[in-house]
């Protein structure tokens, strides 16, 4: 980019290098939001994260503001549930689990739970590994000891999402309205219940939008009272342009990029 031999970063992946960037008048940043929401997933069946209390302490435990800060610079914006925030049917929840120390502790000990010492799995994107290091820093201000492995996709894909074989992994959800996956029993959370089944039931009956948005919405308060994993943050969609290059696509509703309105400015 800095040396003009392409006209644009559609994901530009390195958000602590946009410094360079920004005030060059030879190029715009488009910020815009994704379908990414990015989430510390729990193993639900796997003991002591079968008692919810355990997973809410570890949602207390984490401060999401410090996350995106550290990792992402600034950019992404906290989320409470497996939902996008720019969506109409969206329910901000991320007060449900403040950031409380004093309450995770309070929380394991009510679980008698001592000397945790869970493995968190990060497959390679920096987001994943560098949300790790500050999850894990916080996990070890409440008692809890993380061991940090990182591995390749195909590992993640062998070892987390097929064979389940993890404590907790840190991943972003890239597919629109996946919100349905929370009522798979087979998924790699392990998480079950009748009641959100009933829910998207529900919901792929509904034809009327004001009843999809509330079923929606129940889904939403649901996954996050059952605290069925740690959300933090929706992925950002950033891109670095020409500053002649117009109709870019500035949001990702879907997992590619629309180059079809996209020219040089017109003389």
């Amino acid at each position: 980019m800095l040396a003009g031999d392409i006209d644009g970063l559609p994901d530009f992946v390195a958000p602590e290098l946009l410094p360079q960037f920004e005030g060059d008048a030879r190029f715009r940043i488009a910020i815009g939001s994704s379908e990414g929401e990015t989430i510390l997933a729990i193993n639900n069946a796997r003991p002591p994260f079968n008692d919810v209390r355990v997973r809410r302490a570890l949602a207390h435990a984490v401060d999401r503001r410090a996350i995106i800060d550290g990792a992402m610079f600034g950019y992404g914006a906290p989320i409470g549930s497996h939902f996008a925030p720019h969506h109409p049917a969206y329910v901000d929840l991320t007060s449900r689990y403040p950031y409380d120390p004093d309450r995770a502790r309070a929380l394991l000990a009510e679980a008698g739970v001592t000397g945790l010492r869970p493995t968190l799995k990060l497959p390679p994107p920096p987001y994943a590994r560098r949300s790790g290091e500050i999850v894990a820093a916080q996990l070890r201000a409440v008692g809890i000891e993380p061991h940090l492995e990182n591995v390749e996709w195909a590992q993640w894909l062998e070892q987390v999402f097929t064979s389940k074989d993890f404590d907790l992994t840190l991943v972003s959800h890239t597919e629109p309205m996946d919100i349905e996956i929370y009522a798979r029993d087979d998924y790699y959370f392990n998480y079950r219940s009748p009641a959100l089944k009933r829910i998207m039931a529900a919901l792929d009956a509904a034809t009327e939008e004001p009843a999809r948005i509330a079923l929606l919405q129940q889904a939403q308060r649901l996954i996050a009272e059952d605290c069925v994993n740690v959300f933090l943050f929706q992925f950002p969609k950033i891109g670095v342009w020409r500053s002649g290059v117009e109709g870019v696509s500035v949001n990702a509703p879907i997992q590619a990029n629309d180059f079809s309105a996209t020219h040089w400015r017109r003389a």
